[in-house]
């Protein structure tokens, strides 16, 4: 009985997109967050407009599941990807500040804006940038 579902399934699925993409899991990543946000959240107009972000979210998450136009759905995670490829390398090094906090200072170079991972020692240091090569002086409070 389940492989006959199974099979039944796979023919529904043949010619459609699936979706295990970068976009789908980003969208999924963002009804997550809604759905919790939502539950913090009890005022009715914020919580309505939020239950229906999350709403809308999912179903295109779904459209995109079960949508024929291959082509159009790839050109959709290209999209994405292109801009996620963009935004990543900041949230990533927001995530590394955070967790180094205790131990590191990130300063940024002055000649080159190149991000530097200082140790975390108090007073005012010279610092050699390894990206461009030239001394600047940094203040560690």
């Amino acid at each position: 009985m389940f492989q006959n579902l199974k099979m039944k399934f796979f023919q529904f699925m043949q010619g459609r997109y699936g979706g295990n993409d970068g976009l789908n899991i980003g969208l999924l990543a963002i009804y997550l967050v809604l759905a919790i946000l939502k539950t913090f959240i009890r005022n009715g107009f914020a919580g309505w407009i939020i239950y229906l972000l999350s709403m809308a979210v999912l179903i295109y998450s779904v459209f995109r599941m079960f949508s024929k136009n291959i082509p159009a759905r790839q050109a959709e995670n290209a999209k994405f990807m292109r801009f996620w490829y963009k935004i990543k390398p900041k949230l990533v090094l927001v995530k590394d500040r955070v967790k180094d906090i205790k131990t590191k200072r990130y300063r940024t170079c002055p000649h080159c804006k190149n991000v530097l991972r200082l140790p975390y020692k108090r007073g005012k240091h010279n610092v050699r940038c390894p990206k461009c090569g030239k001394d600047f002086s940094v203040r560690i409070i």
